[in-house]
């Protein structure tokens, strides 16, 4: 028979290995400090937008966020390192259009299916950049000049077979244009390849407006259309192109918080209550409206649907340009 202190220690021992089986958030998650990994530079975009969030965030959950950047390999670096962190909701990442990129170009095996989806939180539609004095007053004159004289133009705005790239080629295709029509020049970003379009090495910079901004407010530059269903709102007379050509091409840069793949559900779902408040809040908004950014929400389930549909898409167009490996 147990004696009284036995059946004590026996009861104790049982309710410890109960809490030690509880859910992490009825741990109290989270308990310590989140970090959040940004795949691409300090001082970008994705930077600038992860770093909003992570201090708005630390204010929903009550515990520091770190921003830790970590580039190289394309992005590859720091989306891999987000996808092989422990899955325990203490290491999350800001994961660009690219994860639906990569793969196709046999630069890793990740793909939007290799993250627990928390919420998406930006998109920025790609516009069509050419120099102020440029002669074209329309996107239509552009790619009519374009199809009549191939290869004599040449865009840049990021690697080759980066999202800017695409952008243009997919549109040149649908418009029956060859994209070798207009040969890609390979930069390090939208920022050298709109300094050197305006400095005459090339003709066309397709990239998202808030990157091209200084130059379009400084008259260096002019955007023809934008490739989204409704105008931007930080120019709002610059067209889409379904108004300017009839064309219901649309492609952006998006981002959005992941966490590894088999986060407990309890915590994705205080992850993504944090992230859904902060989006909706004045702060995030305000900050994004100043930076010219945009700002879209897709809860977990919406966004790992929108990544299904963005990797297949972008496939898609990577393989008619030759792109895909």
């Amino acid at each position: 028979m147990f004696t009284r202190s036995r059946r004590s220690l026996l009861a104790v021992a049982a309710l410890a290995l109960a809490a030690s089986a509880l859910p992490v958030v009825a741990q109290n998650y989270p308990s310590r400090p989140i970090t959040l990994i940004v795949p691409w530079g300090a001082g970008g975009g994705t930077d600038a937008t992860a770093r909003i969030l992570g201090s708005l965030m630390e204010k929903e959950l009550g515990q520091p966020i770190n921003v830790v950047n970590r580039t190289g390999g394309s992005g590859v670096v720091g989306h891999a390192a987000i996808a092989s962190a422990p899955p325990d909701g203490y290491t999350i990442g800001l994961a660009t259009v690219e994860i639906g990129m990569m793969h196709w170009q046999g630069l890793t095996e990740l793909t939007g299916a290799s993250y627990t989806p928390i919420g998406l939180v930006n998109a920025d539609p790609a516009g069509i950049n050419v120099r102020a004095d440029a002669p074209y007053k329309t996107v239509g004159d552009l790619l009519a000049a374009i199809k009549a004289n191939p290869g004599k133009f040449k865009a840049s705005g990021t690697g080759q077979g980066g999202i800017w790239h695409l952008a243009i080629a997919g549109l040149l295709r649908e418009q029956k244009i060859d994209p070798a029509a207009l040969p890609w020049v390979p930069s390090n970003g939208a920022a050298p390849g709109l300094q050197d379009m305006v400095a005459g090495g090339i003709e066309v910079a397709p990239c998202s407006l808030p990157e091209a901004r200084s130059l379009i407010d400084a008259g260096k530059v002019k955007s023809l259309a934008i490739m989204d269903a409704k105008p931007s709102a930080l120019y709002p007379k610059v067209p889409t192109l379904k108004a300017a050509i009839g064309s219901d091409w649309t492609m952006a840069a998006w981002r959005g918080i992941v966490a590894p793949k088999g986060i407990p559900a309890d915590v994705r779902d205080k992850l993504g209550a944090a992230v859904r408040k902060v989006v909706a809040g004045k702060e995030y908004n305000d900050f994004m409206a100043s930076r010219g950014f945009g700002v879209i929400y897709a809860g977990p389930e919406d966004f790992g649907r929108f990544m299904a549909k963005s990797d297949a898409d972008l496939g898609a167009t990577m393989k008619a340009v030759g792109l895909a490996k």
